[in-house]
């Protein structure tokens, strides 16, 4: 809770200047080539590439989840794993196997935990098997077999064309609206990424004609702070 806590609080401090501040493309992050299709245009997107095998995926985690959830209705947030070789490509089996049984967000952090902090070894299925069922209530042979299956598989070459198209050579990294890509060498920390991001959401907003909402738990809509003027 204490972790949160400060996570949530290191964002705000690093989110108060980010509207104040103007980051320059080549320097602070970088433009795609070619632009990526996103899932959602009416939207701006953000992609996290990451690996549950970096480190430093695991300790940006908390501070990413706290900017996260503060973010409005049109910015489209998801998650993709970074395969750059057979290790990552399972662990990113384990992602999407994870999405395809809705239980994603059980097992996100226990696997950071296992690998980082209790030296499982999880590239070994059946100890992955274990812990979901362990976290998420999944039976052993129930996530054999959708990790093992042909659409599992298929996200994960997908992402690794993805990875590739956005020019991604280490991780964390995030890509906005599939057309900008920054890392924590460009922006200076993993940290301070996401005043580059907030910069290039409200850019990519504005070229869009967006206005930013939040919708309350309750379903009411509010107008965001951030990007509206």
């Amino acid at each position: 809770m204490k972790r949160s806590v400060f996570a949530l609080l290191t964002w705000v401090v690093f989110s108060a200047t980010a509207v104040a501040e103007t980051f320059e493309e080549g320097v602070h992050y970088q433009r795609l080539p070619v632009s990526v299709e996103t899932r959602d245009e009416s939207k701006v997107e953000v992609v996290e590439v990451f690996s549950y095998a970096c480190i430093h995926c695991k300790n940006f985690d908390p501070t990413l989840e706290a900017w996260r959830v503060e973010q409005p209705d049109d910015v489209d947030f998801h998650r993709m794993p970074a395969i750059f070789d057979p290790t990552w490509a399972t662990f990113g089996q384990a992602y999407y196997t994870a999405d395809v049984l809705g239980v994603g967000e059980a097992v996100h952090k226990p696997i950071f935990r296992a690998v980082h902090e209790q030296g499982i070894d999880l590239r070994d299925p059946a100890r992955m098997a274990a812990l979901f069922q362990e976290v998420g209530g999944v039976e052993p042979e129930e996530f054999l077999r959708v990790f093992n299956s042909f659409s599992v598989r298929s996200r994960v070459q997908q992402a690794d064309a993805h990875g590739r198209a956005y020019r991604v050579s280490g991780v964390p990294a995030l890509v906005i609206d599939g057309t900008y890509r920054v890392d924590g060498r460009m922006a200076g920390s993993n940290a301070r990424m996401l005043q580059v991001v907030d910069f290039l959401v409200a850019q990519r907003r504005a070229e869009k004609g967006l206005q930013a909402t939040r919708t309350q738990a309750s379903g009411e809509t509010l107008q965001a702070d951030r990007g509206v003027e």
